[in-house]
């Protein structure tokens, strides 16, 4: 959409994330995220912790189920995604508000944490190439760069 608000937060996750399903099988995971501000105190020669935020953020399909399996409470997270607004009336009538990041990405901050990759796998439907497809049975490796005769005293290139 044209006004979404990108945005990218750093911090630790408050609870694990929670996974459900919809009604048709879709997955869907709920996250806090709580950011902290530090800044140095030159009086105190220490850091100091500002006023924590706390964002709501949800992600949706095979990153939810990834997020669920991977991240618990405390783990530090890197989420990008765009900021919305939840608007609904409680049951008092009263109007209620909160702002809720849609989560595009997540991943383990790795500022100080190692992280170990594990690619999820998923199915891939057959296809049929054509006989003369020089893709078909590419190599994943580089082909070795064929030897130059490059005169004496002039530069390779």
């Amino acid at each position: 959409m044209r006004n979404d608000l990108p945005l990218t937060v750093i911090g630790n996750l408050v609870d694990d994330p929670e996974l459900r399903f919809t009604a048709n099988g879709m997955a869907v995971a709920r996250f806090t995220v709580a950011s902290t501000p530090r800044a140095f105190d030159r009086e105190t020669n220490a850091w100091r912790d500002g006023e924590p935020t706390f964002l709501d953020c949800s992600c949706w399909r095979q990153l939810a189920e990834n997020v669920a399996g991977s991240l618990s409470k405390g783990s530090r997270v890197v989420v990008a995604g765009r900021l919305r607004t939840d608007r609904w009336e409680s049951p008092e009538g009263e109007k209620r508000s909160r702002m809720v990041l849609d989560a595009e990405d997540v991943g383990a901050s790795m500022t100080f944490a190692t992280v170990t990759i594990t690619r999820t796998t998923r199915p891939v439907p057959p296809r049929e190439t054509a006989p003369d497809d020089p893709w078909a049975t590419a190599s994943p490796n580089r082909p070795a760069e064929p030897a130059q005769d490059v005169p004496a005293g002039e530069p390779p290139f």
